[in-house]
């Protein structure tokens, strides 16, 4: 079993037992943790076959944006486990490429349609941040999450924020989602859970399926707020199990109290690298190291000190060449760089680890937009494609606002800021009084990238934003 026992900031409040079949076999899960959670728990790491060589997958995202997760439940293919909550008598089978068709031809209802005044993709601190506005100021949104819990990463992060009392300082990314979480109740905001949006329609349109019926969302105003994918990087072995995307990490530990492993190496000396490398600390979990491309690490040294006190190296100007195993990660092989990020010969050295931990960096998830024709432009220092908009997040579609990842890979702070701005921007034009909150959410948002680490968001923006 690899829950974890001990926390000294987290208790986890495991759900009733249940049991559902396994290739034949019952596993036992607990009610409101996902398929996939609950068979790595039970020590289950391969969940389907690559198409083509037949090599093992299993989990790398767990948060529904890769299809590394794809299995047959109850019949059905290509269902993405890590974000399908477990029922009772459920039955699950692993994939084989592309899988073979449903057993049985499933019939749906016809699609409910539903008219809104605004409707919010993502429910991140983003998502929420505007939810929360707009209801403040007297308009219900409706919010649609693919995920089973409202919160998007702040619900499992653990660390304190800095800034600003404004900007939540002092306070962990945890506390800020059940806050954030309980006003959106409380304002009586209708959120669907376990949603996917699979297309947007003439820029008027969204198709969701959720609750097992599809839904035509028609409104007057979309926010998209839907946060980013993890970016995978090329080495020889990177689809094994064992493989993980730091978001993915943290999401095992601290939503569902599971290790993703017991002897992790670390890709990645940013900030997410060594903020996940010290979570991992926290759950007992050994790291092994911390390695770094870049000849110094990029996240801030109060949190490269703290994996430090506990004798983790790290390791800069340093690579991972490959992932050795079988069915799972067994050794990991790394390897130092010259100031041409040239491999060094004879550098390498091979690491015993169970895990590979990638905080390689974020990819704006865009591509609803981009389906529906917002313009998009290629920006390295945002991540990947964002959308073009203005001052006031406005896309090159009228009705269309962004806020947070999706414009451009930054903190949870700014996200929330995000939210306010595209909020307050689509009150604005109902003929709401909110002049001055939109001028000081800007000017408030313009002051958090004034330093150091928002000097490449800062000259990103020139490159998408328009008058």
């Amino acid at each position: 079993m690899r829950e974890i026992s001990k926390h000294p900031v987290l208790s986890f409040e495991r759900g009733k037992r249940i049991k559902f079949l396994f290739e034949g076999s019952p596993v036992t899960a607990y009610q409101g943790e996902t398929v996939a959670m609950a068979l790595y728990r039970n020590g289950i790491d391969v969940f389907s076959e690559s198409p083509k060589l037949h090599r093992p997958r299993g989990m790398f995202c767990a948060i529904g944006k890769c299809s590394s997760c794809m299995m047959r439940v109850n019949g059905v293919p290509n269902v993405r486990t890590c974000i399908l909550p477990v029922r009772e008598g459920m039955t699950v089978e692993r994939q084989k490429g592309l899988g073979e068709k449903p057993s049985k031809a499933v019939k749906y209802p016809p699609p409910v349609i539903r008219e809104e005044k605004v409707a919010i993709v993502g429910s991140g601190p983003a998502g929420l941040s505007a939810a929360i506005t707009l209801a403040e100021n007297g308009v219900a949104p409706l919010i649609i999450e693919q995920n089973p819990r409202l919160g998007g990463q702040l619900i499992k992060q653990t660390h304190k924020f800095f800034g600003s009392e404004r900007e939540n300082a002092g306070k962990r990314g945890i506390d800020i989602a059940s806050e954030m979480i309980e006003s959106v109740k409380k304002a009586g905001v209708e959120f669907y859970l376990n949603s996917t949006a699979f297309g947007f329609y003439e820029g008027k349109t969204l198709g969701v399926f959720a609750e097992n019926k599809l839904l035509k969302i028609r409104s007057k105003y979309f926010i998209f707020a839907t946060g980013a994918a993890e970016k995978m990087i090329p080495f020889e072995g990177n689809d094994l199990p064992g493989v993980f995307g730091a978001g993915a990490a943290q999401t095992m530990m601290n939503v569902y109290g599971i290790k993703p492993g017991e002897n992790v190496l670390m890709v990645g000396a940013g900030n997410v690298g060594l903020i996940v490398s010290y979570q991992m600390l926290q759950a007992g979990i050994n790291v092994k190291a911390v390695i770094e491309a870049a000849p110094k690490i990029g996240g801030y040294f109060v949190h490269a000190a703290k994996i430090r006190r506990f004798g983790v190296p790290i390791y800069t100007s340093t690579t991972i060449k490959k992932a050795i195993g079988e069915r799972r990660v067994e050794k990991a092989v790394i390897v130092s760089l010259n100031k041409k990020f040239e491999e060094i010969p004879g550098t390498e050295k091979a690491l015993d680890v169970d895990t590979i931990c990638l905080a390689t960096g974020l990819i704006p998830s865009v591509s609803l937009l981009a389906q529906s024709g917002v313009r998009m432009k290629y920006v390295s220092a945002l991540g990947g494609y964002v959308p073009l908009r203005n001052k006031y997040l406005r896309t090159s579609l009228p009705n269309v606002y962004v806020a947070g990842d999706i414009t451009g890979i930054e903190e949870a702070s700014t996200a929330i800021l995000e939210g306010e701005i595209a909020a307050y921007s689509i009150l604005s034009d109902m003929g709401k009084d909110v002049e001055k909150e939109l001028s000081d959410a800007i000017s408030e948002l313009s002051e958090l990238r004034s330093g150091p680490f928002g000097a490449k968001i800062v000259f990103g923006m020139k490159e998408v934003q328009y008058e």
